[in-house]
């Protein structure tokens, strides 16, 4: 039997969906308030899948993603969607949500997602969090899996994304070597 062993720090990300320009710079603001400074911020897209989530959002919703410079330990995603989730809920208007927040992490072998939901391919973490391996990296880029959200699929989403792993193995060799 092998020894248990820790797992190598992860690269902190969250995808913001706003219904409108203005709460991109707010919800920055509160995600650095919480998470620490953004080292990368994807340019912003407009959103072109829905989910029942989404439905109540005013059309069109914008995308951006963010990468945040201080590594974290994989088993706090479970209690950073609770933070992303309570932040939802502080910025709802009139009870309807004006930005859904999609946290994950990068490591050197995939995109890790969490979500609130469970469906066949996630696994439980706790707290009601539920995480999926959205992206996995082969053969120098990162390939979907069957159920891979279609923005994710993006052509810019995943430069974004395998320009953020270039920065976090970097990172990480700077971690291991101290």
């Amino acid at each position: 039997m092998a020894d248990a062993t820790q797992p190598a720090p992860v690269k902190l990300v969250v995808a913001l969906l706003v219904a409108a320009p203005a709460y991109l710079e707010s919800t920055l603001n509160r995600l650095e308030e919480r998470f620490g400074p953004v080292d990368a911020a994807s340019a912003v897209g407009t959103v072109h899948s829905r989910d029942a989530t989404m439905a109540s959002m005013a059309a069109p919703l914008l995308r951006q993603c963010l990468s945040f410079d201080r590594l974290i330990g994989p088993g706090k995603l479970a209690g950073i969607k609770q933070l992303t989730t309570s932040l939802e809920l502080e910025l709802a208007v009139g009870g309807q949500p004006r930005i859904k927040l999609s946290p994950g992490y990068i490591t050197e072998l995939k995109l890790i997602l969490a979500s609130g939901s469970d469906a066949s391919h996630r696994i439980y973490l706790s707290g009601g969090t539920y995480a999926e391996a959205a992206l996995t990296f082969s053969s120098g880029a990162f390939r979907p899996q069957p159920f891979t959200s279609p923005d994710w699929q993006e052509p810019a989403v995943l430069a974004f994304i395998t320009t953020v792993r270039a920065t976090y193995l970097a990172q990480l060799r700077a971690h291991v070597g101290h």
